[in-house]
This record gives structure tokens, C-alpha cells and sequence, in this order.
């Protein structure tokens, strides 16, 4: 019997994640076994500060990169939004998940309807801060780091009148109860690849199972979505935001740049073909440049 050792970040939400992609392969594959290998990053150690300021969300990937290199582990399973938008020529994304609900959600302390406006609200994405400003005027916010679990604990601790979660990490876990509303695309533009669940191993060798997990659908619209980051010179802590969906046969992008000398934003839609998702990212990107 085959055996892959799978790698993942140790928490709650990123195990859950792993499973739902071992089991989906397992279906097709019960002649295949899986190790789960979970490890510790950079980014989970690092609670007291914002991860632009210390590298980006590339942090959440570094142990696992070295763990693939060095043969520690053959796949690994990430967040494709917590992925840089450069992916080592060595270590390509195999397979891309069908994708979850890929909007934000509010979400208030338990047990209340509305945001106090009082109180901080947490938020720790420069993405989400900028638009989030727009929706509530004079709204303080407010850094909050941590998991899921963890910053549900600190919301419902009373120090923050709410935050924002990506609704597939609720959802995969359970936690549906907790979202309050769902921002819409034309509310708040989701970070490249939310929603998505992406498979990483080294280049060349025979993954073939990964076929029973990947979606073409989710796959043109990461390409799309991180495209347009890239065409922009975005790591995935920028305020970009990229939103793509597949609609008769034809991908519809929408897109937020962000000016740091002017602290204003532009907001662009682009179609394309299909097989033009990746250039239809950059052209967008050429189109929303200051």
C-alpha cells in the first residue's frame, strides 16, 4: 500500500481542512494510506503583530515548504489565500479544491445583534480594514490575531464589538451559528483565492490521486485572482482584493487596487474566456494601475 505523508498548520481549521481533502481522496483512492504531519509556523507564533509588517502570510507556509524540500512530507494542504502569490518553480499547487463560500462574514460577540461602535472592532487585514471603513464611517479598529477559536474568544471577551471571519473557515468548522451577515462582492471583495483549498508538493513526482480533488472551476479563478495581485505587485497581506466567478462559460473578475500615497482605491471588472483566466488577472490589474 501507497503511503503519502500529508502536511498542515496545527490548528483547528487547517486540520479540519486536511481531513476534508484526505477524505474526499480516500473515497477514490482507499488503497492509498495517509500520515497527517502537522507543524507549527512562523505565522501561528507570531500573535502580537500584523504579518505585513513581518514577512506577510508567507509565514504560514515556511515550515512546510522546508518540511516538502527535505522530504519530511510528500503534499501539503494550505488555505490558498494564506499562500504567497509566487509559487517556487520546486514545489507547484497540484490541485485546487472545489470552493467553499468565499465571502466574509461579521461576526459579534454572543449574544449580540448589532455592532457597538464603542468598542474596538478587531481586524487585522489591511484588506478588510479598508473596506470596512467604507461600510461603517468612523469605525475604530483595531489589530486581533490568533485562529478561529482564538479570536472568537477574544470577541465574545467584550473587548471588541465584533470582527470579520472568511465564511468557508466557519462553515468547515461547524461554526455557522456565529456569522451575523455575509458582506457581498460589491460590499467587500474577498482576498485572492478565499474559499479555496490548495495541494503543494514537489515538482515531478506521480500525484496522479490529486485528480479526484481538483476543480478546473476553482482553478481558473485562482489563477485569475492571483494574476491580478501579482500584475500589482500585491503579496496576500496588500490591500488588494480579487474576486473571480465562472458564468456562461465566460470568468468574471472583479478587483480593488490600493493607492498608499493617496489612501484611495479603485474598484474594476473584467470577463474573459476561460482559457484566458490568467491574462484576463493581469489585464484587469494593467486596467485598475494608479
Amino acid at each position: 500500500m501507497r503511503k503519502i505523508r500529508v502536511g498542515s498548520r496545527e490548528s483547528k481549521l487547517a486540520v479540519t481542512q486536511t481531513q476534508w481533502v484526505l477524505d474526499k481522496i480516500k473515497r477514490m483512492h482507499p488503497d492509498i494510506e495517509f500520515e497527517l504531519i502537522t507543524m507549527k509556523t512562523t505565522g501561528d507564533m507570531i500573535l502580537d503583530t500584523n504579518l505585513d509588517k513581518v514577512g506577510g502570510k508567507g509565514l504560514f507556509v515556511k515550515e512546510l515548504d522546508k518540511g516538502l524540500r527535505d522530504g519530511v512530507i510528500d503534499i501539503a494542504v494550505h488555505s490558498l489565500k494564506d499562500m504567497p502569490m509566487e509559487t517556487p518553480g520546486d514545489l507547484p499547487i497540484l490541485a485546487f479544491s472545489e470552493r467553499e463560500d468565499p465571502f466574509d462574514a461579521l461576526v459579534l460577540p454572543m449574544g449580540a445583534s448589532e455592532i457597538d461602535l464603542s468598542k474596538p472592532f478587531g481586524c487585522s487585514s489591511a484588506r478588510r480594514s479598508l473596506q470596512l471603513s467604507s461600510l461603517y464611517p468612523g469605525i475604530q479598529i483595531e489589530g486581533i490575531r490568533g485562529n478561529v477559536l482564538l479570536r472568537l474568544q477574544k470577541v465574545d471577551s467584550g473587548n471588541y464589538g465584533g470582527t470579520i471571519l472568511a465564511c468557508a473557515g466557519l462553515n468547515r468548522m461547524n461554526l455557522q451559528d456565529r456569522i451575523s451577515r455575509i458582506f457581498t462582492a460589491e460590499e467587500m471583495i474577498p482576498a485572492a483565492g478565499q474559499g479555496i483549498l490548495a495541494v503543494q508538493g514537489r515538482a515531478g513526482e506521480e500525484m496522479t490521486f490529486l485528480a479526484s480533488i481538483h476543480s478546473e472551476t476553482s482553478a481558473a479563478c485562482a489563477l485569475a485572482e492571483r494574476a491580478f495581485v501579482r500584475g500589482l505587485n500585491g503579496g496576500c497581506s496588500s490591500p488588494i482584493a480579487a474576486y473571480a466567478r465562472i458564468q456562461s462559460n465566460v470568468i468574471i473578475l472583479k478587483g480593488l487596487n490600493y493607492d498608499e500615497k493617496t489612501q484611495g482605491h479603485i474598484i474594476g471588472t473584467l470577463t474573459g474566456k476561460i482559457s484566458e483566466a490568467e491574462s484576463t488577472g493581469y489585464l484587469l490589474a494593467e486596467k485598475l494601475k494608479f
